[in-house]
């Protein structure tokens, strides 16, 4: 059965509501149920761990019976499994639903099958509709379920010769305002913030995400990796969540300890020695580059070595959007999949 107008408005709506929950260690889910002839008669969202999930949230307004015959619309596959709420498969196949409308697959080895428990009790079920924006959503959360680690954006300005900075170390700004708006934007929907400390004791930012001089509502915890000494009148410290502090260059290490922090998404802003580093070890998954219409030259690259010693090892992007910010210029890229990858 074809997904109608109702319900493509129905998933729209259901995507606004969830992200209306926390992110953290469960994804943001909303959830639509519409009445046999269409109109939305409940809504809900998940409103963080412990609490009913979105379908669960939505049919807690119903009276009983009142979703006999009803679709859900979701904008992730209801959970097969019992973890702090029951299954909202059942949930749905008792509060008689006759159809589902989800975005996403659930990835979770013991969360995902929903959609096959709907069937065998009868209930149509249709899946992918506005999935690339379910997926943008969380794909924080996705990252981990699959990874077991955080979601890396990794971003940097450059003129457009690739520098980062000018022969005498200068790099502020290379971009304009509204590029650098955008950046605090993205910021503020990241859970953490990483810089090393070379980037910490020579430019001592903040680390906040702001929209003008006034602070995002949501602000990223600040990390540290690297094994030189923070200053206490450092600016990060009166960042208003407390900052984590990394001794060490294991990549790998701070994201799974962090990924046990409950943290899921990560945006990198240390300068080209950790932006390379996070490269050459293959844990960027979104690749943000500021792109301005200057010419510096010199040798400040805005990466160094990453691990590539002929163009056959080049590692290769697959370009998701070019946004034009003012008179710059943002690529949106991802890794490109191998040969090996792609028929996997």
């Amino acid at each position: 059965m074809a997904v109608n107008e109702a319900e493509r408005r129905a998933m729209t709506r259901a995507l606004e509501l969830a992200t209306l929950g926390p992110r953290g260690v469960n994804p943001q889910v909303g959830a639509v149920i519409l009445s046999p002839d269409g109109e939305i008669i409940a809504e809900g969202w998940h409103h963080g761990a412990g609490t009913p999930h979105a379908e669960v949230d939505a049919l807690s307004r119903l009276s009983a019976g009142a979703a006999e015959g009803a679709t859900a619309v979701v904008t992730l596959e209801p959970c097969n499994h019992t973890g702090r709420t029951g299954p909202c498969a059942v949930a749905l196949i008792e509060a008689g639903v006759s159809r589902v409308v989800y975005a996403l697959d659930d990835p979770g080895a013991v969360s995902g099958g929903g959609a096959d428990r709907l069937r065998s009790a009868g209930v149509s079920v249709d899946a992918g509709e506005q999935s690339d924006v379910a997926h943008r959503i969380i794909d924080g959360w996705l990252t981990a379920q699959r990874l077991g680690r955080p979601h890396v954006t990794v971003k940097w300005a450059q003129s457009l010769d690739g520098r980062a900075a000018a022969s005498d170390g200068s790099s502020q700004w290379i971009t304009g305002p509204e590029a650098r708006a955008d950046v605090h934007r993205r910021r503020a929907a990241a859970d953490a913030i990483v810089v090393g400390t070379g980037t910490l004791l020579s430019d001592n930012p903040s680390l906040t995400a702001r929209d003008g001089e006034a602070l995002h509502e949501h602000q990223p915890v600040p990390v540290v990796i690297g094994s030189r000494i923070t200053p206490d009148d450092a600016a990060i410290r009166r960042h208003p969540q407390t900052p984590l502090f990394y001794d060490t260059h294991d990549l790998h290490a701070v994201l799974a300890d962090l990924h046990a922090r409950g943290i899921q998404s990560v945006f990198i802003e240390g300068g080209p020695t950790l932006a390379s580093a996070f490269v050459a070890a293959g844990l960027a998954d979104r690749v943000l580059v500021y792109i301005a219409p200057v010419l510096l030259g010199g040798d400040r690259l805005a990466l160094t070595d990453i691990g590539v010693g002929s163009i056959d090892a080049a590692r290769r992007l697959t370009i998701d959007q070019w946004q034009p910010l003012g008179s710059d210029l943002l690529a949106i890229a991802h890794p490109a999949l191998t040969t090996e990858e792609g028929a996997a």
